[in-house]
């Protein structure tokens, strides 16, 4: 499974996700909606009524408009939203051209990242671990840099020197295992694992 579509019927539904998963903090009127996904208008009405009565999206009246955002009570809020993190962006070019980057054990991105929030001082927007070939992940990472229209703050470690640090509790690595944040390539059990080296 690579896309959302794989398992969604409607294309219209489909790209309302993408846009209200890409962009968990906005709120968007019907309107807005339709020029972003370029559908046509009852479409994107039959399918906010859906995603409302799932409980997906909540509304807001705000003036003579009528605003939805999503739920992020919502039972399935986390697991769409990997998933579209992961189909869509960053997260597709990553996994689509994985061989090309080198020998990847993990990608994570952080989770003010995947809100499209700036990182706080001192902490990462993503963090690979692996045997990786810089010059390729640096052509990914610029070209969603200019997409994003800022800088993306990523931070690069062996395998060794992963677990190495995880070990010894470095408190650089202990803030990444402690904060939010969405597995793009790799287990999310073996990366917050601890072993000593060697074992």
């Amino acid at each position: 499974m690579n896309n959302l579509q794989d398992f969604m019927i409607s294309k219209v539904r489909v790209k309302m996700i993408k846009l209200f998963f890409t962009n968990i903090e906005e709120m968007y009127y019907v309107r807005e909606i339709t020029r972003e996904i370029k559908e046509e208008i009852n479409a994107v009405r039959r399918e906010l009524d859906r995603m409302l009565s799932a409980g997906i999206l909540k509304s807001e009246q705000r003036g003579n408009r009528l605003y939805y955002f999503l739920n992020k009570k919502y039972s399935y809020f986390q697991e769409i939203h990997q998933m579209v993190v992961k189909s869509t962006g960053l997260g597709k070019k990553l996994r689509k051209f994985r061989r090309k980057l080198g020998s990847v054990s993990f990608i994570m991105f952080s989770g003010r990242f995947v809100r499209r929030l700036n990182p706080k001082q001192g902490k990462i927007d993503m963090l690979v671990i692996g045997d990786i070939v810089l010059s390729e992940l640096e052509l990914l990472v610029k070209a969603e840099e200019k997409t994003l229209g800022r800088e993306i703050n990523y931070a690069i470690f062996s395998d060794d020197e992963f677990d190495f640090r995880k070990t010894r509790r470095d408190p650089f690595v202990m803030d990444v295992l402690y904060d939010s944040r969405i597995m793009v390539i790799g287990n999310e059990d073996d990366f917050v694992e601890r072993n000593p080296l060697g074992v």
